[in-house]
């Protein structure tokens, strides 16, 4: 059986948020495959950083489901999860830096 941490959680919550983890994974692996797609026909920087960044949601799903099985402690969860957040933010500020600028008008 399964086992979830200390009393944060009863068993129809427990339900709830794996359920939803797992819908939330599902969905950015799908997400995953169409950027990572996308990126091996452009070739392109910013194609490659957003595939990255949405690579790394499916790394913090899984990280909830880790948690809620009780292989991450939850100080490790929120410090991880946390720091996934900041590499999100500065790929996609990278992606969009990255990205060429249409020419002024003259």
């Amino acid at each position: 059986m399964l086992r979830l941490i200390g009393d944060w959680l009863g068993w129809g919550e427990a339900t709830a948020l794996l359920a939803l983890i797992g819908l939330a994974t599902l969905g950015t692996l799908a997400l995953f495959a169409v950027a990572a797609a996308g990126t091996l026909r452009r070739r392109t920087r910013p194609y490659l950083l957003l595939t990255v960044a949405i690579g790394l949601l499916v790394a913090r799903s899984m990280l909830g489901f880790g948690t809620a099985l009780g292989a991450v402690p939850m100080p490790v969860h929120h410090l991880a999860g946390h720091g996934v957040d900041l590499a999100i933010a500065l790929l996609v500020l990278g992606a969009i830096a990255a990205v060429d600028r249409p020419p002024s008008p003259e």
